[in-house]
């Protein structure tokens, strides 16, 4: 029955999300409406499923899927404010929201409060960057958002693991908070990372492309499971095992980088469908469960509202206080240097000399300061989603002492209306907020331009070099006529457009009457020149030469091209 039930609500999911996304609406948003008001169909049974299967199976495929195709170069680069609003934001949310708990929730003492803080601290990005992506956000902000929501449920679920455990008087490895927090941290990164490693390892050794996606498959599940299994994080786990095999990528095959791309993205689709359909589909339910305990209507409408509204406008007030200031003060630092006498007075300070300083020194840049649209975006882009819910149900019906664990049916009610009120409230809003800030980046996108021909070139200067090498050095029992003549018409054609797009018409026109044999000769040439060019383009991206996404895709045109290539020799 289960089974049937799972069936038929990933298939509803698909088919709204279709109509939806063909209609531009958004599609999450319309998806947990409609499960909402199916929930309530007179005789529809609950499909609820166990908490530890939504956070095992749900949550770890979706982290690694975003942790795979995110440069970990744009993470390191962004790490402040993704660690404010991963870890610093969890934190303070958890407090304050917990506090407001304790003061309109009656009955609600300070640590159960603390569970619905941390339950409802950590924002799912999903909505935010599907918006993001549709309307064009700049690379920095997505990398901001994308980067947050790979790091805020760790800390969120960390500090739900020590609340649950103070309430329900559980056994910890560490009673130390802190303690435990940088343990599960500290092993969490530990273990994702070695195992990336061993995967690479065991990839590179498979040579087969389907055994190599299947063995992809399994690894945010081993991540998640083998981290859970020794105490740590296991979305730290998940995180660091994507960054570590996405950035060896390009050592894979070129079907098995295809095939991936393509099975992730089909299984980001149908997770988060299904996601949000399980959100709408719990809301009868959970009312209905709150009902049983007395609590009264107008007085947990009060409640609701009241946490609704902290939980919205706290990130704002936090985001301000992190990035408001330093704004203020650069903008009026920029409005006192415009004066002459000013500016004088700072390039004398400037020169003076210091005891103890070297005058040759630089003066050191100061750190770039995010644009304050990118800081109104990041503020109200902080939609609660599967975490919230998954984390709710996770909460224990009885603690160790065999007592019913203090206020769950209104943390589980409280956890639903915020993650669906976040949705409604900030999922219509963001769009328009978006187009209202008129948010582009002209320099950024010539950048991107630059730096697409700069792969170019790298990647046309490596195509050539490496044909040279196979000219001088001929590969045994190839044919010298065969290759002389791709060497000529390839070497027209190099100055004239791709390197790759050269060498697919090169193919055709040297193998055309040139005798048994001669594809698989241009077979073997074409993939030493698509080698070259990728260990060029990897070069320089280690090098500090291309950025992360830049390589991402100029690897990804040679993984079609190559795929083009076996099709044409064949």
């Amino acid at each position: 029955m289960i089974a049937i039930q799972l069936l038929l609500v990933v298939v509803g999911a698909i088919a709204v999300t279709a109509i939806a996304n063909r209609r531009g609406l958004q599609s999450s948003l319309v998806v947990v409406i409609l499960a909402a008001g199916v929930s309530f169909i007179p005789g529809l049974p609950r499909f609820e499923l166990s908490p530890d299967l939504i956070l095992g199976v749900v949550l770890p495929p979706l982290l690694y899927s975003a942790a795979l195709n995110f440069s970990f170069v744009s993470f390191a680069r962004n790490l402040r404010p993704i660690l404010s609003l991963g870890v610093g934001m969890v934190v303070v949310s958890t407090l304050v929201t917990g506090v407001v708990g304790t003061w309109v929730v009656p009955g609600l003492a300070i640590a159960p409060a603390l569970v619905l803080g941390a339950v409802t601290a950590p924002p799912d990005a999903v909505a935010a960057l599907a918006v993001g992506r549709r309307l064009g956000l700049p690379k920095q902000l997505m990398a901001i958002l994308t980067g947050e929501s790979l790091v805020n449920d760790a800390a969120a679920l960390t500090i739900f693991s020590l609340a649950v455990a103070a309430v329900a008087g559980t056994q910890t490895v560490f009673r130390n908070p802190l303690l435990l927090f940088a343990y599960s941290a500290v092993a969490g990164v530990l273990i994702g990372l070695l195992l990336g490693v061993v995967v690479h390892w065991i990839r590179l050794r498979l040579r087969d492309s389907g055994l190599e996606t299947a063995l992809g498959l399994l690894v945010p599940f081993a991540a998640y499971l083998l981290a859970e299994e020794m105490h740590a994080s296991g979305v730290l786990a998940v995180v660091m095992a994507g960054f570590s095999l996405g950035h060896n990528d390009a050592d894979a095959g070129f079907a098995t980088r295809l095939q991936g791309r393509q099975v992730w993205q089909s299984l980001d689709v149908l997770l988060e469908a299904f996601v949000f359909a399980y959100m709408g589909l719990q809301c009868r339910f959970v009312f209905a469960g709150l009902s049983l305990t007395g609590t009264s209507w107008p007085r947990f409408t009060l409640a609701a509202v009241l946490v609704l509204l902290t939980v919205l406008l706290v990130r704002p007030v936090w985001v301000f206080i992190t990035y408001g200031q330093h704004m203020l003060r650069w903008r009026l630092l920029s409005r006192l240097v415009e004066r002459p006498k000013f500016a004088e007075k700072m390039r004398r300070t400037r020169n003076r000399p210091r005891l103890g300083a070297d005058r040759n020194r630089e003066r050191r840049p100061l750190p770039e300061q995010l644009p304050w649209r990118y800081v109104v975006v990041i503020s109200w882009a902080a939609m609660r989603g599967v975490v919230t819910l998954a984390a709710a149900a996770g909460v224990p019906a009885l603690t160790a002492s065999g007592q019913p664990f203090p206020g769950r049916d209104v943390i589980q009610a409280l956890a639903f209306v915020i993650a669906v009120g976040t949705l409604l409230a900030q999922g219509p809003t963001l769009p328009p907020l978006i187009r209202l800030l008129r948010i582009s980046a002209p320099a950024e996108q010539r950048r991107a331009i630059e730096a697409g021909q700069r792969a170019r070139e790298i990647s046309m200067a490596a195509a050539k070099d490496a044909l040279r090498s196979i000219i001088a050095d001929p590969p045994e029992g190839t044919n010298p006529a065969v290759l002389d003549r791709f060497h000529q018409q390839i070497s027209t054609a190099l100055a004239e457009r791709a390197a790759a797009e050269a060498a697919a018409e090169a193919v055709e026109d040297s193998a055309a009457g040139a005798g048994p044999g001669s594809r698989d000769t241009l077979r073997v040439v074409r993939q030493n020149m698509l080698a070259a060019q990728r260990r060029a383009l990897v070069q320089a991206r280690d090098a500090g030469e291309l950025d992360d996404e830049t390589t991402r895709g100029e690897l990804e045109r040679l993984d079609y091209e190559e795929a083009a290539a076996a099709t044409t020799t064949d």
